[in-house]
């Protein structure tokens, strides 16, 4: 079985527990995906499969993409390869939805971030700034010494320093899958989850699964 999906962010709610507890989680709609390829070891060195998601216009591929797709009879704008426990037991054009899930199992969450453009050190890295007396008037907000005079005479590479923030990948693991909604697609997991709503993200089976 394959051990991960496609899906978008559908924003945030809360729901509740048996006990009335209020459970915070993200919605995902997961799949419908296609199965697009099946890499095996012999041709590819590795073993994964393949899959499709969001079906879009035949003019909005390209040429290539568009002879890729050719076995599958879809037009699908995403294309990511998960690994599988046993790669025959899929083909291409099989369809596969949130039946991989169950509530109660644990899943990593890939999507990217939000961008926030160029931020100081205060929002990007949580410095606390200067004082805010004793003669300093804009000094609030400030990084403070980047390198020593003398000795290094230099700034250290990798120095915690202002720039662009956000827009990069980043995963959230293990987060407990809360409800499944098979009859939409549906996935309701325990948390935040990277990226704006109606960002593209991959849910896989959880690498590190927590007591």
């Amino acid at each position: 079985m394959i051990r991960g999906l496609l899906g978008r962010k559908r924003g945030m709610m809360q729901v509740f527990n048996p006990v009335g507890e209020a459970i915070p989680v993200t919605v995902i709609e997961a799949g419908p995906c296609v199965v697009t390829q099946i890499r095996t070891r012999d041709r590819d060195g590795y073993e994964a499969v393949q899959i499709g998601f969001e079906e879009v216009p035949e003019r909005k591929l390209t040429l290539p993409e568009r002879g890729h797709l050719k076995g599958t009879g879809k037009r699908l704008r995403h294309l990511r390869e998960f690994p599988a426990d046993n790669i025959e037991t899929h083909t291409v054009g099989d369809v596969l939805d949130v039946a991989l899930f169950e509530a109660g199992q644990q899943v990593d969450v890939s999507g990217i971030t939000k961008g926030r453009g160029f931020a100081g050190v205060v929002k990007r890295h949580g410095f606390r700034g200067g004082p805010r007396t004793h003669g300093q008037s804009d000094r609030l907000r400030a990084p403070g010494s980047v390198g020593g005079g003398t000795a290094p005479s230099k700034v250290w590479k990798g120095q915690r320093m202002a720039g662009r923030m956000g827009g990069k990948r980043a995963t959230i693991q293990s987060l407990e899958v809360v409800e499944v909604i098979p009859e939409r697609n549906l996935i309701l997991v325990r948390g935040a989850v990277p990226g704006p709503n109606n960002g593209l993200l991959e849910i896989r089976r959880a690498a590190k699964v927590h007591a």
